[in-house]
């Protein structure tokens, strides 16, 4: 980032305004979770019917009911997740306030402890546990994250569950393309077609972390073949037994 304008970020008006505005909920984990799990789990039923040779029209109707069924599945499931993690804050955060409400000097002992574990003392401590205390939400919301290790969950369980669905659906979808085109040569497509969205999941998850894009989309790649061979040898070796 160019240094003026991270000059200009950090001036008291635009710091102002930044910290005055709740910071948005994520939603890269449900995108990132539904696209490769959407991808596995559907190569994994081309992967497997191949190995049984159990047909196109078998990889059609098992891959599509995979899209759906599963998909929804984990939509269900994230959302249920979410919603829980929420659930959980507020009872924790009603529990924290019951009992700055009954044992307050104990909650301030407590708050004391946390800020000298930071460096704080002598009348500078004495005074940032004054302060913090007489505002309770600002001193509940610091002890759930000193004391609970949690942070404000803002995110939606609906919105959760969407990204993953039609994440999970959309790149589902992609290894079943060569088989509904009727293609000659649909598997090979399939795989080819298959770890060029791992790669590119994993190219697109390196924007938010250190690791090279290059890295991350090999990682990814390497994960989901791992997963796409495995489904592949246990159909072989169920057509065998069957």
């Amino acid at each position: 980032m160019p240094l003026t304008k991270l000059n200009q970020e950090h001036e008291v008006e635009a710091i102002r305004a930044r910290l005055s505005t709740p910071p948005k909920p994520s939603y890269l984990k449900d995108w990132i979770y539904g696209g490769i799990d959407g991808t596995v789990t559907t190569f994994a039923v081309v992967a497997g019917v191949i190995g049984a040779e159990l047909g196109t029209k078998v990889i059609l109707i098992l891959g599509l009911a995979n899209l759906l069924a599963d998909g929804f599945s984990m939509a269900a499931g994230n959302y249920s997740g979410v919603k829980a993690e929420i659930e959980d804050y507020e009872r924790i955060k009603e529990i924290e306030r019951r009992h700055i409400e009954t044992v307050p000097e104990g909650e301030r002992e407590e708050l004391r402890q946390i800020l000298a574990a930071k460096g704080l003392e002598g009348e500078v401590l004495e005074g940032a546990v004054r302060s913090i205390s007489s505002d309770e939400e600002c001193w509940i919301d610091i002890m759930l994250v000193e004391e609970y290790g949690l942070s404000k969950i803002t995110g939606s369980p609906f919105t959760a569950a969407m990204s993953t669905f039609i994440s999970f659906c959309l790149c589902g979808a992609i290894p079943l393309l060569s088989f509904l085109t009727g293609s000659p040569n649909a598997f090979q497509i399939s795989i080819v077609l298959t770890g060029l969205v791992f790669f590119i999941i994993g190219s697109l998850k390196s924007v938010w972390s250190l690791n090279k894009w290059w890295y991350s989309g090999a990682e990814t790649l390497l994960i989901g073949g791992i997963a796409a061979s495995v489904a592949y040898y246990v159909g072989v070796l169920l057509k065998q037994i069957v």
